[in-house]
């Protein structure tokens, strides 16, 4: 096994120890959904916190981030690891070693596949013209870092909600193992709440089937320009992965070349998924301009392109189609907004950026500093609910195309923040799995 796990290590994967609550421990209050989302909805989160009450949960171990302006912050923070301890005292889990395991999550959108698995912190970079092997695929705002780290300095298991992409058009490493699935050990099998659907788990720990996967990484790794490798894109959690390779950056400095080779801050516990799943859809990331005049905001975005044109739309169902059909052609570059009582499909002629996120975060970069604020939306109904509230303005941005999508990446480097989103906000990864971390 150590001589695989040395393969393993030019790839930057690898195996991991992974851990899962016990059999009596109730996984539909255990799971919850990712702490970035339902951020302008505290409601969400006091309803799940009704819903799990007393019972063990993810919930009490992250920090959602629609509290993170509140002044509890710090007591907050001391709770999530007094909770961790105490969960790992009381001994509510199982630990599986040096394994993978085989996710398979169904939803409103149809089922996708995972596979749980440790990433290789150095070869990571969250710099938007980075060629590390794993590499930010959105801007990464570092100020949302220092926040993170005060929960994962002192924190003795790490939860993640990481999705990260392959491109694995011949669906060579996660497949398969789906398709021997009633020869693996069956680990959990589960609801989620609030409409989350349903998630399922199996053990990938034998010496064949960890050669198996090691075989179709590697023939990805061959694959991939040597001068610009990139093998694994971040699709959700780039925050939380870049708050891990911080840390681990801190503590590096203090161990021997020989400590740092295995030390387990070094790996990050992600859930990776082939980017040509037919059930991983790809969802634009919308905005919500707060106490913007309509005026003031069509200003700014007059600035930046050459043309400018607007078309009046019945509803935001219409005004999505617009978007849909539109951009369709790649040549095109628009986006529609919504204030009280009306819908626009807004079409750019030779604007300044190359996508509409783009465009737009020129736009609002202007507006935040005018004092103005702004939030970022999963969902089109959210969107509109607010856009149409008295002095707001809904931002609806059209989808990236997954088929260019590591081309892009490739080509010009990491998108504007908050650019996409896999799934709508239930779909987005539930904190499940575990893994020590000290």
């Amino acid at each position: 096994m150590s001589e695989l796990l040395e393969k393993f290590e030019k790839i930057g994967v690898r195996p991991a120890d992974i851990m899962i609550p016990k059999k009596d421990i109730d996984l539909n209050k255990w799971a919850v959904v990712a702490c970035d989302q339902y951020t302008s909805e505290k409601d969400y989160w006091e309803s799940v916190s009704d819903y799990v009450g007393a019972a063990p949960s993810t919930l009490r171990v992250i920090f959602p981030e629609c509290y993170l302006e509140d002044p509890d912050g710090d007591e907050r923070i001391a709770n999530i690891n007094k909770t961790m301890k105490k969960y790992v005292e009381d001994g509510i889990f199982d630990t599986y070693k040096e394994c993978f395991f085989l996710i398979k999550r169904t939803s409103t959108s149809g089922s996708r596949l995972g596979l749980m698995a440790a990433l290789d912190l150095d070869k990571y970079s969250w710099e938007k013209d980075s060629k590390t092997l794993i590499r930010a695929t959105e801007g990464t705002i570092l100020s949302r870092i220092p926040p993170r780290k005060k929960i994962r300095r002192d924190a003795p298991l790490e939860i993640p909600h990481i999705m990260v992409l392959i491109s694995d058009e011949k669906k060579s490493v996660i497949e398969p193992l789906y398709a021997k699935r009633d020869s693996l050990k069956k680990l959990y099998d589960t609801s989620l709440m609030k409409d989350g659907g349903h998630v399922e788990a199996y053990l990938v720990d034998s010496k064949e089937d960890l050669g198996a996967v090691y075989n179709a990484f590697e023939a990805l790794y061959n694959a991939v320009d040597k001068d610009n490798p990139l093998l694994f894109a971040m699709g959700d959690g780039n925050h939380s992965f870049a708050t891990a390779k911080s840390c681990w950056e801190d503590i590096k400095q203090t161990l021997t070349p020989e400590e740092r080779k295995t030390h387990p801050v070094r790996f990050c516990l992600v859930e990776l998924e082939n980017i040509f799943d037919p059930g991983l859809v790809f969802e634009p990331i919308h905005r919500v301009l707060f106490g913007v005049p309509e005026k003031v905001f069509l200003e700014e975005l007059e600035k930046t392109a050459d043309k400018v044109s607007y078309e009046d739309e019945k509803d935001g169902v219409h005004c999505k189609n617009c978007i849909k059909k539109r951009n369709a052609d790649q040549s095109v570059q628009g986006f529609g907004y919504c204030v009280k009582g009306s819908h626009v499909y807004v079409r750019l002629t030779n604007p300044k950026a190359n996508i509409a996120a783009g465009t737009l975060q020129i736009v609002i970069d202007a507006l935040l500093e005018k004092g103005y604020s702004v939030d970022y939306i999963h969902g089109d109904d959210v969107t509109d609910k607010l856009g149409q509230e008295e002095g707001n303005i809904g931002l609806f941005l059209p989808a990236i195309p997954k088929t260019t999508f590591f081309e892009t990446i490739v080509k010009d480097g990491a998108l504007p923040r908050k650019t996409f989103s896999m799934g709508e906000a239930q779909e987005k990864r539930f904190y499940m799995e575990c893994r020590a971390i000290k």
